[in-house]
């Protein structure tokens, strides 16, 4: 290996130890950034190997969790030239051995509850309620049926409660006794007969005595089974009936069973049955089609409605969501003056209505909304507003009494992550960004909140401990790409660094609390499962080594970390670099050089792990080999910078960001002999929009790009997504033109290659259709595209992949290589 270290230092922080429960210690220190380590001879690298079926990489673990006792974990691992996964067991020591099929259902108790005295395990598998005695590690299966069960939870009596379709039961472990405990149901109540309404209807019931009787015997009838449902003690609870133009959003049941919290909305026919997307190579050769989701202009969700069910009495109370703080407040109030600014009469502000909620669901993480407490008939719920500029943390007692506990607001949108929240005995903790980063904050349900862990950091992956005594989560307070463990101390608030591995590390906590497995990767190292003592008294034991020698055998690259100083922001930009072989910073004649920008818009790509873009990292290793300086660019709107890089883009997407790449590549003429007149773009998704944004905007800023599964017009987009940042195009339509591509194509005067899944229903194929045809008729002549008619936004075959990545390299090597 030679290493370079190109940029000699950057500042970092650091929050290992706090001294204050309320706000980190974040002392700047002078930290070598992460170096690069290029490999000294060329090592053959082909586009055919790198872009082959990822098995030839190996079988990484997938689905990781500790066996119940903690004596060992399992993990999915895909099967050799096979489509599915096969369970592995693996012993602290390394040792694994395959779990056979009839004893699959011992292992999987990872996504259940243990109940209050640590003696018991409900768990799911295959549906079905399992129940495991942690003192001998019997099982016991307690349904069998085809109709799945979910939602295991031990209630305060010891029999433990679950979800079957919309019926909620309790089960007696020991004895086997079922009990329904509600029964909520999509259709509308039943009523007595109707009356006779109008003449002709009274005259027959007056002249014809066939019809008074049957009417009669009608109510009698209604009216018995009323009285037995209300009078019979082995009768089952009276359904609750949500009515037959409603969708149930969520339920869940309290600790007691007593209490039933309903989240549900009014079924509204989707304008996403009116899209549909072909299918040109299907199995009889004939077109088929598939609906798709609806696009952010076509989307109106009904507004959330909210119910506790007192499922003994059979009350029902609809909550009171308007005593929210902000639900009166008018959000769109400057991006309405904006758009009449700058559209005068032209723009028509849609009709200001009610604020709607919905519940909030965290993209990153799955979690419910809704939790009860798991001793007392009290729950708490997380409600987003529809325009995406509120969320709030509520309580809800056994009334219906709703009180907010924790409101946070966002002038631009709140983020879609970073939203874990849960019981701390009788408090709550939460994640928020009200101090502009991803802090962990406590809270009693009457009194002051507390910062548990603050600072310039984003804490994630919350945990708490068995006794409660600590919070581990996953933060990165010494740099933005490294990622490591932490625990906090819930009364004092001291935080203890528990992992220092210098890459990427996400972890689960062991059932007794006291070890972790660890997933851990590096810039050049696939994840790999680790084990460490919960304390952080020993070092990381590395258990698995699935990586296959022919992978190892060839010298990867470990990119240069750097932070550019921004023109446009008091933050840096940080990038990865990858050099060529023998690279000479002072040699005469320049390099040319690619920048990549990932996908996804809020994604982190500039870290010290294993990239999700593997194959790309392959790629931009076989350019370095052929001379190319890369760079790998996390812009303004990227994850792990804060809010205030994440919200940069708001209104105006593709503008901060292009901004950011020419910051690169101004850094790159400056600092790593590139000629600035010699640099490719290319990148998919955003990656792709950004693309476009640039050869459309900044003409001169590269010499050719490649937009894949590009997004052309945020009007097509989906809702979730593009209304966080650019509002609805009906109440914003001015922020949609400045931000879709579409709308500034004139401005392409060099080569674009543009490639597009045709079975795409994320970024449908149209997007690309529409911009072609708009080239087509700008009379702009220096583009292709090529189509890809199986796939979709996702690559899945590897001769797609080899085909994609063939132009890209034949598009950088025709227009940034010097002629010969």
């Amino acid at each position: 290996m030679i290493r370079y270290s190109i940029v000699a230092s950057i500042v970092m922080l650091t929050a290992c130890a706090q001294t204050s429960p309320d706000v980190a210690s974040t002392a700047p220190t002078t930290t070598p950034v992460i170096s690069a380590s290029v490999p000294s001879q060329p090592q053959g690298l082909t586009l055919q190997q790198i872009m082959a079926d990822p098995e030839w990489i190996g079988y990484q673990p997938y689905a990781s969790h500790w066996h119940w006792d903690g004596s060992a974990v399992y993990y999915d691992q895909k099967v050799k030239d096979q489509v599915y996964y096969q369970r592995v067991k693996l012993d602290l020591q390394g040792n694994t051995e395959v779990v056979p099929i009839e004893q699959r259902y011992l292992t999987d108790m990872e996504d259940g509850e243990t109940s209050a005295d640590g003696k018991w395990r409900a768990y799911i598998f295959r549906g079905n309620l399992m129940l495991t005695n942690l003192s001998s590690g019997d099982v016991k299966q307690l349904t069998r049926n085809s109709d799945e069960v979910s939602q295991p939870h031990f209630m305060t009596d010891g029999r433990i409660s679950y979800r079957q379709d919309n019926q909620f039961f309790a089960i007696n472990p020991h004895s086997g006794e079922r009990t329904q405990l509600a029964d909520v149901r999509l259709e509308n109540s039943p009523k007595p007969p109707a009356q006779p309404e109008g003449f002709v209807s009274q005259e027959q019931h007056d002249l014809i005595q066939w019809v008074a009787d049957n009417h009669k015997r009608a109510e009698q009838r209604f009216d018995n089974k009323q009285q037995w449902l209300q009078q019979d003690p082995s009768a089952a609870p009276e359904p609750i009936y949500l009515g037959d133009d409603h969708e149930l959003l969520a339920a869940h049941l309290s600790a007691s069973g007593r209490y039933l919290l309903l989240a549900y909305a009014e079924d509204r026919v989707s304008r996403a049955d009116s899209d549909i997307m072909p299918n040109y190579i299907t199995f009889d050769g004939t077109i088929e089609t598939q609906s798709v989701r609806a696009r952010v202009g076509d989307d109106d969700p009904a507004p959330l409605q909210l119910m506790m069910v007192d499922t003994q009495t059979g009350a029902m109370t609809i909550l009171d969501m308007s005593v929210l703080p902000g639900m009166k407040d008018d959000v769109f109030k400057a991006v309405r003056a904006a758009n009449e600014k700058a559209y005068g009469s032209a723009y028509e502000a849609p009709e200001q209505q009610p604020r709607k909620l919905q519940l909030m669901e965290d993209w990153g993480l799955s979690h419910p909304s809704i939790i009860w407490h798991p001793e007392q008939d009290t729950a708490l719920l997380m409600v987003e507003a529809v325009d995406n500029k509120d969320r709030w943390i509520a309580s809800v007692n056994s009334s219906g009494i709703v009180q907010s506990q924790h409101r946070l607001h966002d002038d631009a949108w709140v983020n879609y992550d970073f939203n874990e929240f849960g019981w701390l005995g009788e408090q709550i903790y939460y994640l928020s960004e009200q101090m502009g980063y991803s802090n962990l904050y406590v809270k009693s349900l009457q009194g002051k909140t507390r910062r548990l862990v603050g600072g310039t950091q984003e804490v994630q992956s919350l945990t708490v401990s068995p006794d409660g005594a600590y919070i581990y989560y996953v933060s990165n307070p010494t740099h933005p790409g490294v990622y490591d463990i932490y625990r906090v101390a819930t009364s004092s608030g001291e935080i203890t660094q528990l992992t220092d591995l210098k890459g990427m590390t996400s972890y689960q906590l062991s059932p007794n609390g006291k070890q972790l497995l660890l997933t851990h990767s590096t810039m050049t190292k696939p994840p790999e499962l680790f084990v460490a003592p919960a304390d952080g008294s020993d070092q990381a034991k590395q258990l698995s080594n699935t990586v296959k020698t022919e992978f190892q055998a060839i010298d990867w690259q470990q990119a240069e970390i750097v932070a550019m100083p921004s023109a446009h922001d008091d933050q840096p930009v940080y990038a990865k670099i990858f050099y060529p072989q023998g690279y000479d910073a002072d040699q005469a004649t320049k390099y040319p050089a690619v920048m990549f920008v990932h996908g996804a818009g809020y994604l982190q790509n500039v870290h010290a792990g294993w990239s999700g873009y593997f194959r790309e990292y392959m790629f931009h290793n076989l350019l370095a080999e052929q001379g190319y300086v890369v760079m790998d660019i996390d812009y303004r709107g990227s994850q792990g910078y804060g809010r205030d890089v994440r919200t940069a883009i708001y209104r105006n997407m593709g503008h901060p960001e292009v901004e950011d790449m020419a910051t690169g590549v101004e850094w790159l003429a400056q600092n790593a002999n590139v000629d600035a007149q010699r640099v490719g773009v290319y990148g998919g998704s955003y990656g792709g929009f950004l693309t476009f944004m640039a050869l459309f905007r900044e003409p001169d800023l590269y010499a050719a790009g490649a937009a894949l599964r590009p997004v052309t017009d945020w009007a097509h987009y989906n809702a979730p997504y593009t209304s966080n940042i650019l509002n609805t195009p009906q109440m914003d339509p001015q922020a949609y033109r400045v931000s879709s591509p579409i709308y500034h194509a004139e401005g392409l005067n060099k080569p674009l290659l543009i490639n597009a899944p045709m079975l795409d229903n994320n970024v449908f194929f149209q997007d690309v259709v529409r911009l072609v045809q708009r080239l087509i008729e700008l009379e702009k002549d220096d583009f292709e595209t090529a189509i890809f008619p199986v796939e979709p936004h996702s690559f899945k075959e590897p001769s797609s992949w080899l085909d994609e990545y063939k132009r890209i390299h034949k598009l950088f090597e025709t227009h940034l290589k010097p002629a010969k």
